[in-house]
């Protein structure tokens, strides 16, 4: 199991989650992306971003609600593919 960052984070991008994160797993690249992407085979499935988060934007992937079932990929995606990943947030939440 890992964590996964959903529609909260796209826009607000706090940045807690990445403070408390014991590994460092959690990315994004300035000024191209709308949201932070947890890497899942980094993730350590500790917890500690959850509660840091303000806007309660991430979940542990089973406990993902089911209208934000797509970040489960799109937070995989990211790390192969940032553009069709960029992509598929626009379409999920148009600026």
């Amino acid at each position: 199991m890992t964590y996964i960052i959903t529609t909260p984070c796209v826009d607000v991008q706090d940045q807690s989650c990445v403070e408390v994160c014991p590994v460092d797993c959690i990315y994004f690249d300035e000024g191209e992306d709308r949201m932070l992407y947890i890497q899942p085979d980094e993730c350590i499935d500790c917890g500690a971003c959850e509660p840091a988060c303000p806007v309660t934007a991430i979940f542990a992937e089973d406990d993902v609600p089911a209208e934000e079932q797509a970040y489960v990929a799109i937070n995989v995606e990211w790390f192969d593919d940032k553009a069709g990943t960029r992509a598929k947030v626009d379409a999920l939440k148009p600026a």
